[in-house]
């Protein structure tokens, strides 16, 4: 039997314009009394790119020599990667995950596009709204959830939702009645740089039930989510998902319930300096083949309509963290490997360095000068043993580097800003600049 077309009639969001053309936001009222924003004009374009991971107006900002430690984030590369997953995988309505950089810029731009938003709080939901996007194309996916914050989403118009656990279920039944909700399932995570197993999601059978009561306490059981795991290296993981939620939705279907929603959840990568990762076709053809083997039947409605929720692969080659160097030591005077301290670290902008997990490319002020290159520790500024970026990584830089000097750490325009502490040890937040 030929396989049937991919349904994307219910959620997915507009294919994207011709590349050349000018996609305007409109001037709208911003909700709950605040002020309507100015026009945004959003220009179509490739970003020119001086050097992997550096574009011709991220290098043109920091020729100026910006205080530092700063992330300039190129808005371009943003638009071309969003234009570029939905060409890929046009089937799959696209929900960016903010808390990947909820920057208003980049929010901005993405409503302009037509993106859908995955939201993880009231804050991120009403940073939305402000911007423009419609309540109708938000996600409330944050599996755990305030009752309060529930309850203003919904009043807010905010109608899908994710849970876990039947607290949560009977929480969005209280406070949000009739809405649509979705159970995130516990998915192996192998092949991914930074895991999200254990804390998010339950077993299949625990799903099975929750949306059964989900049925019962008047709540839309619209399907299943799941997440291989933020930088997944592997993708043929979202195919192994993908049979756990065909069995679910030939179980529940059997139980009389009518699940139509597979959201595949974020995991699709940047390129580090760690493991290569294969290219953003490869991931989409590997779903749209699983898809399309796994819910092939003899009526159509079993095709579902899929959810993308991407953060780190539309935001993280978009950016590049500039930092100075403090210190450069050893620990003794025979030691080959050298001490370099720098005026960023885990505190402030870069908390994915933990266990090493996320490798940034790095380049510096010094790179090709003659003097050859040596290994060193990574660390930052902070009064905390923590504070050590790369230690077995083997990172080499070069022997000239002093005090004074700057790296730039590329493919940073992910959790970065977001995962800045506010004050600790006295070091601000990191700077961002969106050019």
């Amino acid at each position: 039997m030929a396989p049937f077309a991919l349904r994307a009639d219910v959620i997915s969001a507009p294919r994207p314009a011709d590349p050349a053309a000018t996609v305007p936001l409109p001037v709208t009222g911003e909700p709950h009394g605040a002020p309507a924003h100015p026009t945004l004009c959003l220009v179509s374009r490739p970003p020119e790119w001086v050097a992997p991971g550096l574009t011709r107006k991220m290098a043109a900002f920091l020729a100026n020599r910006p205080a530092t430690p700063c992330l300039v984030v190129d808005g371009d590369v943003v638009e071309e990667n969003y234009r570029a997953l939905r060409a890929a995988l046009p089937e799959a309505a696209v929900f960016y995950a903010v808390k990947a950089n909820p920057a208003r810029p980049l929010v901005a731009r993405l409503v302009g596009l037509g993106s859908r938003f995955d939201t993880a709080s009231l804050a991120e939901i009403d940073l939305c709204l402000s911007l423009g996007a419609e309540p109708a194309h938000l996600s409330f996916g944050n599996t755990i959830k305030k009752a309060r914050d529930i309850a203003a989403a919904f009043d807010r118009g905010v109608s899908l939702y994710a849970f876990d656990a039947e607290e949560e279920v009977r929480k969005i039944a209280a406070h949000a009645p009739g809405a649509r909700v979705f159970c995130r399932l516990l998915i192996d995570n192998t092949g991914a740089e930074w895991p999200l197993t254990r804390k998010f999601g339950c077993t299949p059978a625990m799903a099975r039930d929750l949306l059964r009561l989900a049925d019962r306490l008047g709540l839309e059981a619209a399907g299943l989510s799941f997440h291989v795991g933020s930088q997944q290296t592997d993708p043929t993981q979202w195919d192994r998902a993908l049979e756990t939620c065909a069995t679910l939705f030939r179980d529940l279907r059997a139980d009389g319930l009518t699940p139509s929603l597979i959201n595949l959840g974020g995991g699709l990568p940047s390129q580090y300096a760690g493991r290569p990762v294969p290219a953003l076709d490869v991931y989409a053809a590997g779903i749209r083949a699983a898809v399309s083997r796994l819910f092939d039947g003899p009526a159509s409605d079993l095709i579902p309509n899929l959810i993308v929720e991407p953060g780190r692969g539309l935001v993280g080659n978009a950016g590049v963290l500039e930092t100075e160097v403090v210190l450069v030591s050893r620990k003794d005077a025979g030691e080959d490997r050298r001490w370099v301290y720098l005026d960023t670290g885990r505190f402030n902008g870069l908390a994915e360095t933990e266990a090493e997990a996320i490798r940034y490319p790095i380049t510096t002020d010094r790179d090709g000068d003659g003097s050859g290159i040596g290994p060193v520790v990574l660390a930052g500024p902070t009064c905390d043993s923590a504070d050590v970026l790369y230690d077995k990584a083997g990172v080499r830089l070069p022997l000239s580097l002093r005090a004074g000097d700057r790296l730039r750490l590329l493919s940073t325009g992910a959790y970065t800003t977001t995962y800045a502490s506010v004050g600790f040890n006295g070091f601000a937040p990191l700077e961002a600049h969106y050019v």
